[in-house]
């Protein structure tokens, strides 16, 4: 195995253990959201985006990159979050072929109880990865992303 071999093993290596966090994660997430708030783990990521918009509305577009969804999957999600009056689409005055979507009140009130649940799981989460040899690497690069640099 030459130089470039073991380049190449480090980056899947690194590529392995952050889909094992990612993994780890999404788990975590998904159980105590849907048991506190009956949201699932891109549910939340939508209404995230949305309430980070300030009261401004999102492209549908704009909503699939965020969600990391396919245009046809945005739609489903945006129809069930929809039906369940957590947010509303609006047409775009422009152009009649732009669709907006924004958060609802009842939407904002439910982001605002499962924030919490959200944040304190992935804190808890990333606590628990840190104390395992394997992952910590990964969760060290995280929390020092997450620090802007002193300048």
């Amino acid at each position: 195995m030459g130089i470039a071999d073991d380049a190449v093993e480090v980056r899947a290596q690194g590529w392995r253990t952050l889909a094992a966090l990612h993994g780890m994660i999404e788990a975590e997430l998904e159980r105590a959201l849907a048991a506190s708030v009956d949201l699932s783990v891109v549910e939340y990521t939508v209404l995230d985006a949305l309430n980070r918009q300030d009261g401004w509305h999102m492209r549908m577009q704009q909503l699939a990159r965020a969600a990391a969804l396919s245009p046809s999957a945005t739609t489903r999600l945006v129809n069930r979050l929809e039906d369940r009056a957590l947010l509303t689409r609006i047409l775009c005055a422009d152009d009649r072929r732009g669709i907006y979507t924004e958060l609802t009140p009842a939407g904002r009130a439910l982001y605002e109880r499962a924030r919490p649940i959200h944040d304190e799981t992935l804190e808890r989460v990333l606590a628990e990865a840190a104390d395992q040899p394997e992952l910590s690497p990964v969760v060290e690069a995280l929390h020092g992303a997450a620090v802007p640099a002193a300048g």
